[in-house]
């Protein structure tokens, strides 16, 4: 039993490493993007706790996805994919570049989570429409497609 657990805590404990070695050279993956886009009538039927969730979850697309969007505004693309060299100085750049959008996110989410909450809702689900819709052009991208 022991000798079990042992060997499952190595694998996976070897996964996890070689999966983030796998995705360091990819600029953001499919979770830090919205799933699903809102009316008016689905945002004015949600409490204010909700909006207020799903605001932060727009704004973190947007901070994560807009500073690279000239490269790429797909999900799992890699450095290799557009052509860039995937060797340590790139890759660096790169994990520098998601460990401060990170820390920047968390105080940014800090904010939200603590001002807010203090707008108006009819503001709050606007500014959600208006985070939706540069998403949106964010996905269409410089070819027009989604």
């Amino acid at each position: 039993m022991f000798r079990t657990i042992t060997c499952f805590v190595f694998l996976f404990t070897i996964s996890t490493v070689f999966a983030q070695k796998a995705n360091e050279a990819v600029f953001f993956t499919q979770k830090k993007q919205v799933s699903r886009f809102h009316t008016i009538s689905d945002l004015e039927a949600m409490k204010k706790g909700e909006l207020v969730e799903l605001y932060k979850d727009r704004v973190e697309e947007i901070m994560t996805v807009l500073p690279l969007l000239s490269l790429t505004n797909e999900a799992g693309v890699r450095l290799r994919d557009i052509g860039i060299k995937e060797d340590s100085r790139h890759i660096k750049i790169l994990k520098n570049n998601k460990e401060t959008t990170e820390k920047s996110l968390e105080t940014t989410n800090e904010a939200i989570e603590e001002l807010v909450p203090y707008a108006d809702t009819e503001k709050i689900i606007w500014t959600i429409l208006y985070f939706e819709e540069i998403i949106k052009k964010m996905r269409i991208g410089v070819n027009g497609s989604f």
